[in-house]
């Protein structure tokens, strides 16, 4: 999933980095100190279709992001 963000925002983030919690089972993704997902509140893992356009709605919001705008 890393490699995917990666990759589809080289030009609007320069990392991705994964940090272990102290809470077993929390799953959150962020970006600066905003907090886009949280698996607990949502019930559920996100799918790489929702993250890439939840992270683009934050970074780059003019982003095409071909497949996976598409419903």
């Amino acid at each position: 999933m890393a490699q995917e963000i990666l990759s589809t925002f080289s030009e609007d983030i320069s990392g991705v980095l994964l940090k272990p919690s102290e809470v077993s089972g929390r799953y959150t993704i962020s970006v600066d100190d905003t907090e886009l997902f949280d698996r607990k509140r949502e019930g559920r893992f996100p799918e790489i279709k929702e993250l890439k356009q939840l992270i683009r709605d934050r970074v780059n919001p003019g982003k095409d992001l071909g497949h996976s705008d598409k419903k």
